[in-house]
């Protein structure tokens, strides 16, 4: 039972090491301004990376859509800066150190600025990566069309589809003169018909007449 103590302190030792030592090489990447989402085609962008390793610097790295891996630049612990081709500046990009904080600004940013933006970090011969900040243009949708376009688009359909399925102006007026036409015939030959029929019917009754005594 004496032993349980120190064995207790061994565990929480433990414990604490590894919490620190997780949190000492711990990264993060993220917008310097909290209230921005996405970045505006010309605008000044200001990113920081959070390290809590004192003994390294930092460099910054973004990844394109294609998955492609795009060095930026290297921030010493001392604040000095080591741009591609091994400049000390550059005309796109500023660089510099505050405290654990190592920040990376966009001067003008661009469409070919556009990606996810990692810092990286060598400690021991182990490179740490740190999450990353997502940096593209808002996401913009066409306009739905109005409803007058539409009315007119489908008026137009249906004129279009519809119009050489009727009958010609000229036809219709035909095939009511054609109804009429027999409509009349048919009266007139049912009035006959009863002419005929009333002088059939007087005849016979003027042949019969009356009998002699």
């Amino acid at each position: 039972m004496a032993g349980c103590p120190a064995l207790l302190l061994l565990l929480s030792l433990g414990l604490c090491c590894t919490g620190a030592y997780r949190q000492r090489n711990s990264m993060m990447v993220k917008f310097l301004n909290r209230n921005l989402n996405h970045p505006q085609e010309g605008q000044r962008l200001e990113l920081e990376c959070l390290h809590y390793d004192r003994d390294s610097g930092v460099s910054w790295i973004r990844q394109d859509r294609g998955g492609t891996l795009h060095f930026i630049v290297y921030i010493s612990i001392l604040s000095r800066t080591t741009f591609i081709g091994n400049e000390r500046t550059s005309s796109q990009f500023e660089g510099s150190k505050q405290g654990n904080s190592y920040r990376l600004v966009v001067k003008n940013f661009r469409a070919q600025d556009q990606g996810t933006y990692f810092c990286v970090s060598n400690i021991n011969q182990v490179l740490h990566f740190s999450s990353g900040q997502a940096a593209f243009f808002p996401v913009t949708t066409a306009a739905a069309p109005t409803t007058s376009t539409a009315t007119t688009q489908s008026s137009q359909v249906t004129t279009k589809d519809v119009s050489p399925l009727s009958p010609h102006p000229e036809t219709n007026k035909e095939n009511t003169l054609n109804i009429c036409c027999d409509t009349v015939m048919w009266v007139n030959l049912a009035c006959a018909c009863l002419l005929l029929l009333t002088a059939v019917t007087i005849t016979i009754s003027l042949c019969k007449g009356p009998s002699s005594p």
